[in-house]
């Protein structure tokens, strides 16, 4: 698994089509409502310095991206930063990847950013709550109906996790998957 930069044209229209898909969007918020992003507003993110995006790759092809972790608000005076996230090729989505490569730019941020604390925020219902406690980030509360979520309003439940709490994965363990028959035979 690699961590890289959005530098190519291929690679930022990639990531903007992820973005641009509901089953991504309708978690995201890029400021004032804003969920869908184009690729020249993605191109100019990833060369701010209030930002900071990473693709990641499979340990099968490290030139394939299949998502992307990204801190936005990077804060340099304070040491503050939002870490934000998407599996693009959802074939990945419960191999651990995200969370391996979520852990790495993370140590990379708190190292080379400076960063005191990252916080996170996960809308209520989206099964991406257990990868951010996972992290180690510790909930903080809750913006009541802060998100729309089709017709719905959600909550956003607030994390943060401060530097010295970090501790980087040191490998992807893939999650097992047993099948009901298989756990009736261990029972």
């Amino acid at each position: 698994m690699k961590l890289l930069p959005l530098e190519s044209a291929d690679t930022i229209e990639l990531v903007a089509s992820w973005l641009a898909r509901e089953e991504n969007y309708q978690w995201l918020d890029f400021g004032n409502g804003q969920q869908i992003i184009s690729p020249a507003v993605l191109k100019i993110m990833s060369q701010r310095a209030t930002h900071l995006l990473r693709v990641y790759t499979s340990d099968d092809d490290d030139t394939q991206p299949i998502g992307i972790v990204g801190l936005e608000n990077i804060n340099r005076k304070f040491g503050t930063a939002t870490l934000w996230g998407a599996t693009g090729d959802k074939s990945f989505r419960t191999s651990g990847y995200a969370a391996y490569a979520a852990s790495k730019f993370m140590s990379a941020a708190f190292s080379d950013l400076q960063l005191t604390v990252i916080n996170t925020w996960v809308v209520d219902g989206n099964p991406s709550q257990r990868l951010v406690e996972k992290l180690g980030f510790r909930y903080g509360g809750r913006q009541r109906q802060a998100h729309v979520l089709g017709d719905e309003r959600r909550d956003r439940l607030m994390y943060d996790l401060l530097a010295g709490e970090h501790r980087e994965m040191r490998s992807r363990r893939p999650q097992r998957r047993h099948s009901a028959e298989g756990r009736k035979r261990r029972l």
